[in-house]
């Protein structure tokens, strides 16, 4: 558990740190208006001292900041803040500019969250105002001078060589002014084009040239299909049609750059009228908004992978109640063949269903980070060849199978069976896109991350192994990319795919600490990347401790106490003691199983679930027997306790044992607890 509050603290941190990097100010806030998440730039456009801004801050206290240094005008400071704080519990929609005191222009734009609070982008548009107001001012500079020489010409038609100097000079004014106002137009971060209403490019400035890996030069007088492409027209002739017909129009769109690079763009299009008030042509405006975007997305998916956690924690203790009720009256039935020949072919489906069920309780809790992994020091070259021995005896004779082999330990610190079975999921995968059979190559090799690799890496910098899966089979395209380590999501809903696969993937290769990545496109073939910490070859392995053996019978004159509040899980558990020996009494509760303790003088062990109705948990009611009992053997059970219950197990070091189990395994936890009680 130390691990995943590490890990936790650790993902903050990494997403806090990829955030700085941002060069617009954000904040989060949640539904109690407490400050959850924030950047660098977001304290230096509003100028607030860091002491403001801390995890579980109040929006109060910023604004309360902001009202005593004058930034709301006069007023009542209290009042001040009290408005806005109302304001804010709204969780609405806004957008805002704001002049600071320093005389800077900020852009501010807010969000409510789907759970309550609200995400703000703060831009700084200064500079963009400025360029504006400079425009402006140079246009009217122009259009004062272009009128002062018309005058002047035409009030001396009669000079006639003195009104051919002045045209001269207003050419020259002309000219000069043209080149100012290029030179601005090429120093603004956005992209800017006009095309007349018969479709020819008349100006465009440098930054949106080069975004077709075009010049200047080659844009104008050009189609606006020549320029961007008949598949980005395509895309966009609906609102070009909106600005031919007089009416403005700003949207979002996906460009695929001259550089091969997909950016997400911001446009606005602005219609150009002439004297009699029709549509001359159109201005463009245009803004790459990708790091925002992303920015966006992240924040979005680390909300949602949280309520997947919630919803998969939360269903993982009900649901193992009922496998443990439904295994442990299936199996003594199925370990009596003689006396239910009849019944074996219902019997057998009904617990290889159960046992699955199992499993995908266990995948769900590792995918949302709530079951620990048990992270080794692993040769993964070794590793991989051992699932390439069992591929080849799965996979159909058509599928080659190749690996890229060095012939030397690949150490790299994970979980082994996660590993394999990671390996194993992707290789049924490219097995399932390649109908038709196909190659499939496993390749394995170290890599370093350098500082400037890192973020697009996804890790941290340091040395990892590089494990890639490539098939030549039907390949992934953009939008099945997206989606394809959601849980759930599938391709393969007909037969009979649960979407959790590549999901646990993404999960087990998260928590190790290492990144995974898709390389794909539509009839190419796939290839998937996993990078895990790479270990110290000369770290000294942990020794395993010999699990204690499960007694055939129990002790002369053990008598257990059971305490499970599930009726039906309880009757399962009973007979399952009563199997192997023990004498035993019952509770349901804590409450009733204090009194046992207090009045029963035999008892010898506690077996009891960790849930349980009432204020007193199975961890509680572990460490009230051992005060009255200190000879007393306690052993808990749960079908999922939840992260705060599994903290007060590690701190109480009591056993346990995961519903739902067989009468082997509680033999075999039973043994563990005894063998921890006499320690």
């Amino acid at each position: 558990m130390t691990t995943t509050r590490a890990f936790e603290a650790h993902c903050f941190t990494l997403l806090h740190s990829g955030l700085d990097h941002i060069d617009q100010g954000i904040s989060v806030f949640d539904r109690e208006l407490r400050l959850v998440g924030w950047n660098r730039r977001f304290l230096e456009l509003l100028d607030l001292p860091a002491r403001l801004t801390w995890r579980g801050a109040d929006f109060a206290s910023i604004m309360r900041y902001n009202a005593q240094r004058g930034e709301y005008g006069p007023g009542d400071i209290e009042e001040l803040v009290e408005a806005r704080v109302q304001l804010a519990m709204k969780f609405e929609p806004h957008a805002l500019e704001r002049v600071r005191p320093t005389g800077g222009i900020i852009a501010i734009r807010g969000e409510p969250l789907p759970e309550g609070g609200f995400v703000t982008v703060y831009t700084d548009v200064t500079d963009q105002r400025r360029y504006e107001r400079v425009i402006r001012e140079h246009t009217e500079e122009l259009e004062w001078r272009v009128a002062e020489r018309t005058r002047e010409v035409r009030s001396a038609h009669d000079r006639l060589l003195g009104a051919m100097a002045r045209q001269r000079e207003v050419e020259a004014a002309l000219r000069q002014s043209e080149a100012r106002l290029q030179l601005i137009a090429d120093s603004l971060p956005a992209g800017i084009a006009y095309w007349d209403k018969n479709d020819c490019c008349l100006f465009a400035n440098r930054r949106f040239a080069a975004a077709f890996g075009l010049r200047k030069e080659q844009v104008i007088g050009r189609p606006s299909i020549d320029v961007v492409g008949r598949e980005s027209l395509a895309a966009v002739q609906g609102y070009i049609d909106t600005v031919l017909g007089g009416s403005g129009v700003t949207f979002e769109h996906q460009v695929t750059l001259a550089s091969g690079r997909v950016a997400m763009v911001r446009s606005t299009l602005l219609p150009d009228t002439d004297a009699d008030g029709g549509v001359a042509g159109y201005f463009v405006l245009s803004l790459d908004i990708t790091r925002h975007k992303q920015a966006e997305d992240a924040i979005l998916q680390a909300q949602k992978m949280e309520a997947i956690g919630q919803l998969s924690s939360g269903i993982a203790h009900d649901f193992n109640n009922l496998l443990t009720v439904i295994l442990g009256n299936l199996l003594p039935l199925g370990e009596n063949p003689a006396d239910v020949d009849d019944i074996r072919e219902y019997i057998d489906p009904a617990i290889e269903a159960a046992r699955k069920g199992a499993k995908l309780t266990e995948r769900l809790l590792t995918f949302a980070r709530r079951q620990p992994l048990s992270p080794e020091l692993i040769d993964v070259e070794a590793l991989v060849a051992g699932a390439v021995r069992l591929l080849r005896r799965s996979l159909p004779s058509d599928i080659e199978i190749i690996t890229v082999s060095r012939g030397q330990p690949y150490p790299a610190l994970a979980d082994a069976y996660q590993l394999e079975n990671a390996l194993l999921n992707l290789a049924f995968n490219s097995r399932d896109a390649m109908p038709n059979g196909g190659c499939l190559k496993l390749e394995t090799t170290f890599v370093r991350i350098g500082a400037g690799e890192s973020d697009e890496a996804g890790v941290d910098p340091g040395d990892y192994v590089r494990i890639s899966v490539t098939d030549t089979g039907a390949g992934m395209d953009a939008a099945t990319q997206a989606r394809v380590f959601e849980p759930f999501f599938s391709t393969k809903q007909e037969q009979g795919g649960s979407g959790l696969g590549l999901s646990m993937v993404y999960g087990f290769v998260q928590e190790s600490g290492g990144a995974i990545r898709i390389e794909s496109a539509s009839g190419r073939g796939t290839t998937i990347v996993m990078l895990l910490p790479r270990g110290d070859v000369g770290a000294d392995a942990e020794q395993s401790q010999a699990t204690p053996s499960a007694p055939q019978t129990a002790p002369n004159g053990d008598l257990v106490l059971l305490v499970e509040d599930d009726d039906k899980v309880r009757a399962v558990v009973r007979r399952q003691l009563m199997t192997l020996g023990y004498h035993l009494i019952e509770a349901a509760n804590a409450e009733e199983a204090l009194e046992l303790l207090r009045n029963v003088r035999d008892l010898t062990m506690l077996l009891t679930d960790i849930v349980m109705p009432g204020s007193m948990s199975g961890v509680d009611l572990g460490r009230a027997a051992k005060s009255l009992k200190p000879d007393l053997k306690v052993l808990l059970m749960t079908g999922y306790a939840g992260q705060d219950r599994m903290r007060e197990l590690e701190d109480a070091s009591f056993p346990l044992l995961q519903k739902p189990f067989d009468q082997q395994q509680l033999a075999a936890a039973i043994a563990t607890a005894s063998a921890t009680a006499t320690v």
